[in-house]
């Protein structure tokens, strides 16, 4: 892929060693608070702060931000305290008061990026400027059309990028406030080696106690860094504060997080390795999902007196998954093999329910 990208290089930062870490409140409330949270993680060793100062929400009447107002409260946070700001911009008018306000990186995030017009739009205003920005992925889990919106704003001259992998968006209710599905951002690593890639643990966990985990599995991934949302009183935030650290939390996360040596095996091996770990993670997943499903279907063979085994339908499944597998190049056998033994474990739960 044709790209022109150049290392973040952000001044008093070692370039991209891991963990780059941005952290922040989720939102700039008050300047009190910006300022009081920023002093508290530059005390921690944090070197990148950021706060977001306008908000998209899912729904209206929420906080939706301080707006332009919050701005110099971020200006004081460099000028008093030496540390770089970031926040998100979705429109032309968010980019030109974030850079005439000096804020030093900026991001767009993940439902922009679900908008090739406001991606566009964005990747207009940077024109002509010279500012690291950073790309989380779009709300759905579309491999190309975050890569799109990395072209789109690459080709208005910004070359100092990474991107931002903060999960995807279901309408199940799940463990995960947004699902990892992290064989996507590894694709896109695979597609685009010179990128960084950043994880977001606290929009994909939605939870605190889901961010030291998260954060080490994306080091365990070879993630470049991470972004966490960390605020001076998280349980008074005025928005996401089930997703916030103290900042003495998160300095116990960061240091707590183990930094593994590289395996000796190529880059293109490894990566496809870590493919197939977390397509397994996938997997796993999927059949957990059936068989909660399968455990709902019997409970209602239970309550309508019904055999646990219908024999016309496992034959019908077995026909039609196996010609699904040739037709996806694996032999019928093998596909066989597979769901006789998903059928063997459904009928095993299925009988304990209706012995209960």
């Amino acid at each position: 892929m044709d790209l022109n990208l150049q290392p973040l290089a952000l001044p008093g930062i070692d370039d991209m060693k891991r963990p780059l870490v941005i952290a922040g409140p989720c939102s700039a409330e008050t300047e009190e608070q910006v300022i009081s949270t920023a002093r508290l993680l530059a005390a921690c060793g944090i070197r990148i702060f950021r706060a977001g100062i306008w908000k998209p929400r899912t729904k209206p009447g929420g906080f939706e931000g301080i707006g332009k107002e919050g701005l110099p409260w971020l200006r004081r946070v460099h000028d008093e305290l030496g540390l770089l700001t970031a926040t998100e911009v979705a429109n032309a008018a968010h980019v030109e008061a974030a850079l005439e306000a000096g804020v030093d990186i900026l991001w767009i995030g993940a439902r922009t990026m679900a908008n090739p017009f406001a991606v566009q739009e964005v990747a207009d205003a940077l024109k002509g400027h010279d500012v690291p920005v950073l790309l989380k992925n779009p709300v759905n889990p579309d491999l190309e059309l975050w890569i799109g919106g990395i072209e789109r704003i690459n080709q208005a001259g910004i070359t100092r990028l990474a991107v931002i992998h903060r999960g995807f968006s279901t309408y199940e209710q799940r463990l995960y406030r947004n699902l990892p599905m992290w064989h996507v951002p590894i694709e896109l690593r695979r597609r685009i080696p010179a990128l960084p890639i950043i994880c977001d643990p606290s929009h994909i966990g939605g939870r605190r106690e889901l961010i030291a985990p998260l954060a080490q599995q994306a080091m365990d991934l070879g993630f470049d860094g991470l972004i966490i949302e960390s605020h001076c009183n998280p349980d008074a935030a005025w928005s996401d504060a089930k997703q916030q650290v103290t900042p003495d939390v998160l300095d116990f996360i960061l240091d707590k997080l183990v930094i593994r040596d590289g395996v000796q095996t190529s880059e293109s091996l490894e990566t496809l390795r870590k493919q197939i770990d977390t397509l397994d993670n996938d997997i796993l997943e999927l059949l957990t999902k059936r068989m909660r499903v399968s455990r709902e279907i019997g409970q209602y063979k239970k309550q309508h007196n019904m055999t646990v085994v219908q024999t016309h339908r496992y034959g019908e499944i077995l026909t039609k998954r196996g010609a699904q597998g040739v037709l996806n190049g694996m032999s019928d056998e093998f596909v066989r093999r597979v769901f006789e033994a998903i059928h063997e474990e459904s009928v095993r739960q299925q009988v304990e329910i209706m012995n209960q």
